[in-house]
């Protein structure tokens, strides 16, 4: 039997089956939370972005994997997302940097996907009814996948931030290609809550010394190495479970400049006392537009989130920076007296629009005010 003919289905937690044909690897089964993602390119940026653990990715694009997988656009050491699912996948894609097909790349990776379903169909019910847990099966029918479903744990959980995040500190020298660092060589530190590397190579392009500390490092291990300013990076999963984490960034508060990226932005919020919550199906792609409160100005962004700051819980010292104008929800903070700063999407993209890299000059401003 051709691989591609091997019959797979996706359940959800509602009894939903989309039935379409297994790639990747075919002798696993995967269950995670259901989401989609409306970007239009950057399959390998997902497949490799930590904030997706836990999570069976729905590229609503249908034709996924049409240049391949080359060795640049790694966002992790791995693939981090539970199962990818997809309208159509290409096994001959067509790009001078393509090393390996989707199919050989998951299926090195120990991730199975579904080719040949309706993705149409499955963001239309998670529009409607909210994200949801899910399963992709092979060799076995969807009753016996769904009654193994009701027996799997929740998304949320689960800490996926403690699974994604570094084993010890590391430095990083590398960065974008094709530029050279410059700058005032500015120590910044990194939490990895599940960071992405363009956020380390876009610090190191600015000339910064980076280095990123695992997410259960103290705030005395971070101060002891004197950084001139600490970046709280993205990640998976609900802020709620991440106590730990929080009370690290108490510990950071007001003794250095501080930017948080989306998972770090409600972890600041936290530390503040603000409250999070729960999107009914998340934002997830690279069109998602953000006004800027103090100069009005519009900008398209790259996010990947399913929980949101409450701003009504927030203390009268922190001020909403950004707004989402697709449904009000927050999308940055700023501290009125202290240089802490901090954003629900991703100014790092990859993939997605490259027009908030300036955040990151923004946040340099801000350390280089600090010092003086």
């Amino acid at each position: 039997m051709n691989k591609d003919s091997i019959p797979a289905h996706l359940v959800l937690e509602d009894g939903s089956t989309y039935r379409g044909y297994a790639f990747g690897d075919t002798e696993v089964s995967t269950y995670g939370e259901v989401v989609f993602n409306t970007s239009m390119t950057g399959y390998q940026e997902i497949l490799t972005d930590p904030s997706y653990a836990g999570q069976i990715v729905v590229p609503t694009y249908p034709l996924i994997g049409n240049y391949g997988i080359n060795r640049r656009d790694f966002e992790s050491r791995r693939v981090q997302v539970s199962g990818f699912a997809v309208r159509d996948h290409c096994d001959a894609p067509s790009h001078p940097d393509s090393e390996m097909t989707l199919d050989e790349f998951l299926q090195a990776q120990g991730v199975l996907g579904i080719t040949g379903i309706d993705t149409r169909a499955v963001t239309r019910k998670i529009r409607s009814h909210g994200v949801m847990m899910g399963i992709i099966s092979v060799n076995e029918s969807p009753e016996l996948t769904m009654e193994r479903l009701k027996d799997l744990p929740s998304y949320d959980d689960t800490d996926f931030v403690s699974r994604v995040t570094t084993a010890g500190a590391y430095g990083w020298d590398q960065p974008i290609p094709g530029t050279t660092p410059s700058g005032a060589g500015y120590r910044i530190l990194v939490t990895d809550t599940g960071l992405k590397y363009n956020i380390l190579r876009l610090l190191r392009t600015r000339g910064c010394e980076v280095i990123a500390f695992p997410a259960s490092a103290s705030a005395d291990e971070l101060l002891e190495r004197q950084p001139d300013g600490i970046l709280m990076s993205p990640g998976p999963g609900d802020p709620e479970l991440l106590d730990y984490v929080v009370e690290t960034a108490k510990g950071i508060i007001g003794k250095v400049p501080i930017m948080g990226i989306c998972l770090g932005n409600q972890v600041l919020a936290r530390a503040f006392g603000g409250k999070t919550y729960k999107l009914k199906f998340g934002h997830r792609g690279g069109n998602h537009p953000v006004r800027d409160m103090e100069t009005g100005r519009v900008h398209i962004t790259a996010q990947n989130h399913g929980y949101a700051v409450d701003a009504d819980s927030l203390p009268s010292d922190i001020e909403v920076s950004h707004i989402n104008l697709n449904d009000g929800t927050v999308e940055g903070l700023r501290h009125r007296s202290l240089p802490i700063m901090s954003i629900q999407y991703h100014s790092e993209a990859s993939p997605g629009p490259l027009d908030n890299e300036y955040l990151f000059d923004r946040f340099m401003s801000v350390v280089r005010e600090s010092k003086y």
